[in-house]
């Protein structure tokens, strides 16, 4: 059975760090397209990033340029989402997502199946 699992969500204060895990199983990492989304409180869910061999990694919220690096470990099948500089901003429910194929997408139907979020909150 496919399935993602999001860990690594917390609490941090404005300008700290939290590494966010997708933990992959029932496939290869290395044959999908992964991606990163976020549903802040009162807002829609959004495409943050994604990754696969073929587009390499995609970043769409200008918010987070330079701040959130998405990176891959193929030897233990997980996506990552470092967040670093983390602003009140960023705080919401986490969840990552797998497609099969290697097309980076950010909307939330081109994907096939979703892990469960992962709170993260940054305040003072």
């Amino acid at each position: 059975q496919r399935q993602v699992v999001a860990t690594g969500g917390g609490s941090a204060e404005p300008g700290g760090s939290l590494k966010l895990s997708c933990v992959a199983s029932g496939f290869e990492v290395d044959l999908y397209t992964i991606g990163w989304f976020r549903q802040a409180p009162g807002k829609d869910r959004e495409g943050i990033s994604c990754i696969n061999d073929l587009d390499k990694k995609k970043y769409y919220l200008e918010s987070e340029r330079g701040r959130f690096t998405i990176s891959k470990d193929s030897a233990k099948n997980v996506v990552y989402l470092q967040m670093d500089r983390l602003k009140a901003e960023d705080t919401g429910v986490y969840q990552c997502a797998a497609r099969k194929g290697l097309f980076c997408s950010e909307y939330i139907i081109s994907y096939d199946f979703w892990g469960q979020g992962t709170q993260v909150t940054v305040s003072a």
